[in-house]
């Protein structure tokens, strides 16, 4: 055992039933939440004809695939600390699919908002419902392509015994050749600037139209904390990008607390991103809520409901 293994802290028993039991109920609370909000978007046909919400939906399921795979990775790492590395390859590419989906939807919605309110004669021509799927499948495939090049490089680097082995199912434990670093890196980078800088531009547009055109300073209210609340969310989504590198350099600090930090880490990457969804789009927007409560209500009749915005 080398000084840095020996400086680690070891969780104690408590500790670590603590920590698991804490995200999975994080979790359990969550998808249940998001499985509500998907029960009410397919039970009222309303809302899978408008592109906003269907983009909101992909958003959820995301999400609840997201943070799924997340802490059954989690707990994977207590209950089987040395996973086999094609089974970890699965989990892997799949999270990291889904992680890299959620702000590029955040961009997806930005650019529906942007021209719902900026260019609202063009909306019905531009955001129709096959567009909208097209650009979902676009979302998935652009989130997919990076693991799978890596997936690609492993194969032709590694032999096939190597699938075979077992080890801790981290990313930097499978894909770790010096281009899946340099490439993961690069590519991570690009994401959080290409999103960071549509969704400053579309946001800061959509607030200066609405407060142009705002009746009451109210409405012009709610657009800065909207926004707000999407720039929370973005920062918690790109710093899941490079939630290995921030747990590299803290670890490095702070050797003995490593456990401690994965697991701070995770629920600040992983978790809190997906607590806010279902905050921001679902318990926020009226429409959505009055349905959501009608739906919760066995034989309530269903009245007409106009968008809150």
């Amino acid at each position: 055992m080398n000084s840095s293994e020996f400086n680690k802290r070891k969780d104690f028993f408590g500790e670590a039933v603590f920590k698991n039991l804490t995200v999975v109920v994080f979790a359990v609370i969550i998808n249940s939440i998001n499985s509500l909000l998907l029960y009410t978007f397919f039970k009222n046909p309303v809302f899978t004809q408008e592109p906003r919400y269907i983009l909101y939906m992909q958003l959820i399921i995301n999400d609840i695939i997201t943070l799924s795979v997340c802490v059954i990775m989690f707990v994977f790492t207590y209950l089987i600390p040395n996973l086999n590395v094609a089974i970890c390859c699965i989990f892997i590419l799949i999270a990291s699919n889904v992680y890299k989906n959620s702000p590029l939807n955040l961009a997806g919605m930005a650019i529906e908002r942007f021209v719902a309110v900026c260019y609202p004669l063009h909306h019905a021509r531009i955001c129709t419902i096959q567009n909208t799927k097209i650009l979902i499948g676009i979302i998935w495939l652009v989130g997919a392509l990076p693991g799978i090049v890596d997936l690609l490089v492993v194969l032709a680097l590694r032999p096939i015994s190597f699938f075979t082995t077992s080890r801790m199912c981290f990313q930097q434990n499978v894909f770790n050749f010096e281009y899946n670093i340099i490439s993961s890196a690069v590519l991570n980078i690009g994401y959080m600037c290409s999103v960071w800088v549509l969704l400053f531009y579309t946001y800061f547009k959509v607030l200066f139209s609405a407060k142009a055109a705002a009746s009451e300073p109210a409405q012009a209210q709610k657009a800065r904390r909207t926004i707000l609340l999407h720039g929370v969310q973005l920062l918690l989504c790109t710093l899941s990008l490079f939630t290995a590198v921030l747990d590299g350099a803290l670890t490095a600090l702070f050797p003995y607390y490593q456990s401690v930090i994965y697991f701070c880490t995770f629920i600040l990457t992983s978790i809190l991103p997906r607590l806010l969804s279902p905050l921001i789009y679902g318990m926020r927007d009226q429409k959505f809520k009055k349905y959501m409560m009608s739906s919760l209500m066995c034989g309530s009749e269903k009245k007409a409901i106009n968008p809150s915005d």
